[in-house]
């Protein structure tokens, strides 16, 4: 997404019309191929009537700006009075549930309560990839690692089967699947990426990252498809370091080949943080880089559609490849002025620095209000919570 006060705009008034012509879950449809960015500033802006901009004007007035802010961070949570508490509070528009979450909030509908907490619909996320990255296994049963998937299964097999367990975690409460994983490797089962790669073959990827993504949208969940511009053939471990990709140039017929055919699947999309010669800048991660996140709205740098879903940064709080670099007040500002729609990390105790952080960038012009409108709607799309007008 640009910066540019009049590209802003056209954002803003291109979401207008998408996020108050449906009320139904963006998980259940296609994203659209219309840019919310156009891809140059000759480009004619998209035209709304003004009774579709009053809409999106109605929906946004419900919010402080603080707590339009807030609607942009996603984070984890230890179990229900933690939920509770940030959601009451500060509105936040998301909560992780991870390995350290209390699974009683699941397991025993304790998110009910925390949903009433919240002034519109709470998005509960999850990491359920299967395999080793598997956060409800004792509650919707085992998977097995992305790697084996194709040797095991057909591609319509696996959708039965992901569809099966999206029906259970929306049963517990969760609304969005961090998953699925679509980077391409060939690396050892035990890297980071690894077996949670379906296949080295781009194709093989498409093909069952596709099913999985088909089976959430059928199921009523979001999915979001990991890690832009693509972490497989990584130098190392994000989680312990920084982590450097091939050149930019060399990522486009293998890393980069599952988001261009999946980018009108209804899933979201999560940058990684990468450094990618040849797209970001030194020791700019793409999780926080405007040209990473240029190339995946535009989409003209990979030979894609454009992409008008949201944006997720990956954890910008527990990740040395971020957290070497910078606190998390100065991490989620940086990912949202580059252009993302959504911050996540994994803990509530900074959101309120966090969000002072983040009015004050409001108000100083470093972050523009109306691209925080405009990633509002996104996420009201994204939620199922846009109105219908």
């Amino acid at each position: 997404m640009r910066l540019a006060p009049g590209i802003v705009v056209a954002v803003t008034a291109a979401l207008a019309l998408s996020a108050c012509s449906s009320g139904s879950n963006s998980s259940n449809e296609s994203a659209s191929t219309s840019s919310a960015a156009p891809s140059s500033t000759t480009t004619p802006p998209p035209t709304t009537t003004p009774g579709q901009q009053d809409c999106a004007a109605g929906y946004l007035s419900q919010f402080t700006e603080r707590q339009k802010l807030a609607q942009l961070l996603t984070v984890g949570v230890t179990g229900e009075a933690d939920a509770e508490n940030v959601v009451r509070t500060e509105q936040i528009g998301g909560i992780f549930v991870g390995s350290w979450t209390d699974k009683a909030m699941l397991a025993q509908h304790q998110i009910d309560a925390v949903q009433k907490a919240s002034r519109t619909p709470l998005m509960v996320t999850i990491d359920e990839e299967g395999g080793r990255v598997s956060r409800a296994k004792d509650l919707i049963g085992v998977a097995p690692a992305a790697r084996q998937i194709p040797h095991q299964m057909s591609a319509d097999e696996f959708y039965d089967f992901t569809l099966d367990r999206a029906k259970k975690l929306k049963a517990l409460g969760v609304t969005v699947d961090f998953a699925p994983d679509v980077d391409v490797s060939a690396q050892p089962d035990d890297s980071v990426i690894g077996d949670r790669s379906f296949s080295d073959d781009p194709e093989v990827v498409v093909q069952y990252a596709g099913a999985f993504i088909r089976a959430m949208n059928d199921a009523g969940l979001g999915s979001v498809m990991k890690h832009f511009p693509g972490h497989g053939s990584g130098s190392g471990d994000s989680h312990t370091g920084a982590v450097r990709t091939p050149p930019l140039d060399q990522m486009q017929d293998k890393d980069l080949v599952p988001f261009r055919k999946l980018v009108n699947s209804g899933a979201a999309a999560m940058v990684g943080h990468l450094d990618v010669p040849g797209l970001t800048s030194p020791n700019v991660p793409a999780s926080i880089s405007p040209d990473a996140m240029k190339l995946l709205r535009q989409g003209t740098g990979y030979g894609a559609a454009p992409f008008d879903g949201v944006i997720f940064t990956d954890d910008l709080g527990g990740m040395a490849a971020i957290t070497n670099r910078m606190n998390i007040e100065d991490a989620v500002e940086a990912a949202l002025v580059a252009g993302a729609d959504n911050a996540l990390w994994i803990t509530t105790d900074a959101v309120p620095k966090v969000l002072d952080r983040l009015e004050d960038a409001v108000k100083s012009g470093r972050l523009s209000g109306s691209q925080v409108d405009a990633s509002v709607l996104r996420m009201a799309k994204f939620k199922g919570s846009a109105p219908h007008c």
